[in-house]
């Protein structure tokens, strides 16, 4: 008998949930916080030092690659501190791109695949197409160093 409930379980759950996969593609800022609860909290609640504001000032003129899941509590903490530090500091990337992920870690158009994308978060530092660094789920000493110290994987 409890073997039944366990496998009636799981067959419940797996019909409950297989309809509802996450986003995955690109998503602008704008609707990454007003669409996700959990990264526009993350994002008001967020105060950067006076010293990363200033460090990462060096990414100016950048273009910056965030690949996300919106199921992930990494990318729930570091993506929205990440875009508060570029909006405080007033800092103009050449450009940002933020791709979802599903489950599988990968996108419709194959940003993932052909960044080999492993973890969420991840944050890629290009200077035009030469990859400068990248930060991987979490920082190391904080997202500012972590994502203006060329030649880092983190």
């Amino acid at each position: 008998m409890k073997k039944l409930i366990y496998i009636a379980a799981l067959l419940f759950s797996a019909l409950t949930f297989s309809g509802t996969a996450p986003y995955s593609g690109e998503i602008s800022r704008d609707d990454l916080l007003k669409d996700y609860s959990a990264f526009s909290e993350e994002y008001d609640e967020y105060s950067p030092s006076e010293e990363e504001l200033s460090t990462i000032k060096a990414l100016q003129g950048k273009q910056v690659l965030v690949f996300l899941g919106t199921w992930c509590h990494d990318s729930k903490r570091e993506v929205p501190r990440f875009l508060k530090l570029l909006d405080t500091a007033k800092v103009q990337l050449g450009s940002l791109k933020l791709v979802a992920v599903g489950y599988d870690k990968l996108d419709p158009a194959g940003l993932a695949k052909q960044h080999d994308l492993m973890y969420t978060p991840t944050i890629i530092v290009l200077d035009g197409e030469k990859e400068l660094t990248r930060m991987i789920e979490k920082p190391k000493q904080s997202l500012a160093l972590d994502l203006t110290q060329p030649g880092q994987t983190l």
